[in-house]
């Protein structure tokens, strides 16, 4: 259970591998990157309880999956799913937000992202923020780059990190 919610879990087949996904009746309280397989996507997520509970209200689950999907395959779309208000700080929360802001095929180094949530300076938090951020692609990380450009630190590796920057702005990279 994460905060005393009911979880309850699924995991979705992609073009990338498998993606599992983590629900309260709230809101999606974990997603992660691509695995090799479902099992592996299910171990990555937080303890599951039974029963597992109903969806949140307006979130629609076949639509998340069909969205995913989509996704990794280069389609442009939109995550609007209500993610769990109560993970992380409250520095961390704000950078999420501001890093789900950051529109596909654009990305802002870890530094800008510091100097908009109003800690200049702080560029190693946020860099924290986002290797503890509990819905990569919805709250997409991959889009945070180094102050020179250079792709640095990301929880599915840089090679996955290149090719959805790739797939996001258009020039689709071989398969990972």
């Amino acid at each position: 259970m994460v905060s005393g919610k009911s979880i309850g879990v699924m995991a979705v087949e992609t073009a990338a591998g498998w993606v599992g996904i983590a629900l309260s009746q709230e809101d999606v309280v974990d997603i992660n990157l691509p695995e090799p397989d479902e099992a592996a996507a299910l171990r990555r997520l937080p303890e599951t309880s039974r029963p597992a509970p109903q969806a949140p209200p307006g979130l629609d689950v076949d639509g998340l999956a069909d969205r995913l999907r989509r996704y990794f395959v280069g389609e442009d779309v939109r995550f609007d799913e209500p993610l769990d208000p109560s993970l992380g700080t409250a520095f961390q929360r704000q950078v999420w937000a501001l890093t789900r802001a950051i529109p596909r095929g654009e990305t802002r180094t870890y530094g800008q992202l510091a100097r908009l949530a109003g800690h200049a300076g702080s560029a190693r938090a946020v860099g924290q923020a986002m290797a503890r951020n509990p819905w990569p692609v919805i709250v997409p990380c991959h889009r945070v780059i180094g102050h020179d450009g250079r792709l640095t630190g990301f929880g599915g590796g840089l090679a996955l990190k290149q090719h959805m920057l790739e797939m996001e702005a258009g020039l689709m990279s071989s398969r990972i």
